[in-house]
């Protein structure tokens, strides 16, 4: 249930995001989600990529700063007051949200959320015994 996710480090300056990315696809691996957060100084960028540990090492031999941490993915239907069902519940259960984003995927008939929990665990469990569906890493980078 749990997917690994990339969090790269990186300086908040020109050309920065283009070497990653570039590094990435040099490499073979295709990017399947993204998220990035940035300060005027700095930024984290966060990917769900086809290959983990392959885009890790052509990363860091680029001289990246790149972690590996776990993230939980979960598919809610593409309908108005989804999201809301789905925080509700994860409130309910005294369940923090750290950050989240989604996965694009081209036929919208379910939204995917990469959703990052301070106890993962128990948010798997909290999820499944809310018939919410959690999906794999395999799904999420095939979309």
């Amino acid at each position: 249930m749990r997917i690994r996710q990339l969090s790269i480090f990186m300086e908040n300056r020109s050309g920065r995001l283009a070497k990653i990315t570039t590094t990435i696809g040099n490499a073979g691996i295709n990017i399947r989600a993204m998220s990035l957060a940035d300060t005027s100084d700095f930024g984290i960028l966060r990917l769900i990529v086809t290959d983990t540990d392959k885009a890790r090492q052509a990363l860091k031999e680029q001289g990246f700063t790149v972690k590996v941490s776990d993230v939980i993915a979960v598919a809610i239907p593409d309908i108005p007051g989804a999201l809301g069902n789905l925080l509700s519940i994860i409130e309910r259960e005294g369940l923090n949200v750290e950050y989240m984003y989604v996965v694009v995927e081209k036929k919208m008939e379910e939204a995917i959320l990469i959703l990052r929990f301070d106890d993962l665990d128990k948010a798997a469990n909290v999820l499944l015994e809310n018939d919410i569906q959690v999906i794999d890493e395999a799904k999420v980078v095939s979309v």
